[in-house]
């Protein structure tokens, strides 16, 4: 019979033996995975967004991983990851900002809470047309604005187009900002679109886009405002029967990296990311375009009136909310755009 110190001994070599092994395996397991994105020095990058996959944005982003592949010989790989299944728009950012995702797509309006000064897309009738608008993207502000989130782990890679944004209702015909008084107007979650919508006269109610559908079916709102392309494939034409193509705000898509990814990667790995960005970008206006037409044509055979109001009324009801931001940083911003 052992002796009970014997027995112990024993017992605690089997526990070591055994802690030994998890340990191992989890190395095992660790090494396989990083294996996946390190064998023959390939890097797999993490990108995620809330579009489907026939959204011309998802179309570019795939694109851009084509490009990335063949420009780095297929040592830097993107992983897409689309219809919201790693988060929200705004749980992405954040995901981003940490490195958990490498990239992100989202629009500039939930990113208003991250970096202020992409309030300015917001702002109602900033741009004069859609020539001018990619006049400034184009322009040190549109490159000041990509380079404004290294300060919160946002790298900046490039703008997609995400057209212009106009109003529609369930059953009101809209012409005038007078006919938006009373009405209930779904916006993001973006304080510079509440403050439009209130500028024009109706109530801005914030709700997620996933919920907007049901919100418009029990009319909890009376309608919302987005490109052609996203009332057409959100269905919402379904339930909204009028769309006023005012153009209130050209809001684009902002295409965005995890700073502490991007300083991990080599000078070469850099470059061959941002021309990847930029030719999708190009890509995808062309798409856009495409989409924006086919959507307007679509929404009509589906019982929608789409009306063009004289759109210098809704910007005069704007015009105190541009001067309110006078001698901020957000002026200054309007103020270089006026004089391009």
């Amino acid at each position: 019979m052992l002796k009970k110190s014997t027995f112990l001994n024993f017992l605690a070599g089997i526990l070591v033996g055994v802690l030994l092994a998890a340990f191992g395996f989890s190395l095992f397991v660790r090494h396989r995975n990083l294996s996946r994105q390190f064998d023959s020095g390939r890097r797999v990058l993490k990108l995620g967004h809330c579009l489907d996959q026939n959204h011309p944005v998802h179309l570019a982003m795939v694109r851009m991983g084509e490009l990335l592949a063949e420009k780095s010989g297929g040592s830097l790989q993107l992983e897409i990851f689309p219809n919201g299944q790693l988060g929200s728009e705004t749980e992405l950012v954040e995901q981003v900002q940490h490195g958990a995702v490498a990239i992100t797509k989202t629009s500039t309006a939930p990113l208003e809470g991250f970096i202020p000064e992409m309030a300015l897309f917001g702002i109602p009738y900033a741009f004069r047309d859609d020539a001018h608008f990619w006049q400034v993207l184009r322009n040190d502000i549109g490159k000041q604005l990509l380079a404004a989130g290294a300060a919160v782990g946002l790298h900046g890679l490039c703008y997609y187009d995400a057209g212009s944004r106009s109003f529609y209702t369930i059953d009101k015909r809209v012409m005038t900002p007078d006919d938006l008084a009373g009405l209930k107007i779904r916006v993001q979650n973006s304080k510079t679109a509440m403050d439009m919508v209130d500028a024009l006269g109706a109530s801005p109610t914030p709700i997620p886009y996933g919920e907007l559908y049901t919100a418009l079916q029990n009319r909890m709102v009376d309608g919302a405002e987005n490109n052609p392309p996203s009332f057409h494939t959100s269905r919402h034409f379904e339930v909204c029967k009028f769309y006023l193509l005012d153009e209130h705000s050209r809001v684009p898509d902002i295409l965005l990296m995890s700073e502490s990814v991007w300083q991990s990667l080599t000078t070469q790995q850099q470059q061959w990311i941002q021309e990847a960005a930029d030719e999708s970008a190009e890509y995808q206006r062309g798409l856009w375009r495409h989409a924006s037409d086919a959507a307007i044509e679509a929404v009509k055979k589906e019982g929608v009136e789409i009306h063009y109001p004289d759109k210098k009324l809704f910007a005069a009801k704007v015009v105190k909310m541009h001067q309110s931001y006078a001698g901020t940083v957000l002026g200054n911003l309007l103020q270089r755009v006026n004089e391009l």
